[in-house]
């Protein structure tokens, strides 16, 4: 048991790529879409996404929204969200960011990373970037 955990960990540390992405048009059809102007995080395993950070930025007031949080199944309790979080904060230096994902699973992640949790889809007055 110890033995197969190590190995997922040492997988989500040595072979998963950070790729980022911008979604320029209308929104796609898909289990999660993303609205336009959402970017995403990917977490890239050779050819296959096996997770996704889903986030707005705004540079005018320096803030940053994460909207949904997806990672697959296999590779929780791995470090990998952590990483990838902090691979997010270091891509954006100076951002503030802030979530309105609730879930469960995921507010334990965001309290340890202190990115709070706002009830409303904006957290800047610009509304997008």
């Amino acid at each position: 048991m110890l033995g197969r955990r190590l190995r997922r960990r040492l997988f989500a540390y040595r072979d998963i790529e950070f790729l980022s992405t911008h979604v320029p048009g209308p929104r796609s059809s898909g289990p999660r879409s993303a609205a336009p102007g959402e970017e995403r995080l990917l977490l890239v395993h050779i050819r296959r996404v096996v997770g996704e950070i889903h986030y707005r930025t705004c540079g005018q007031c320096a803030a940053g929204m994460i909207t949904g949080i997806d990672i697959d199944e296999d590779l929780h309790r791995t470090g990998l969200d952590t990483r990838a979080l902090s691979h997010l904060r270091s891509r954006h230096p100076g951002i503030s960011w802030h979530s309105t994902r609730a879930l469960r699973t995921r507010r334990d992640l965001l309290r340890r990373m202190r990115i709070p949790t706002v009830r409303a889809g904006r957290v800047c007055a610009h509304g997008e970037r």
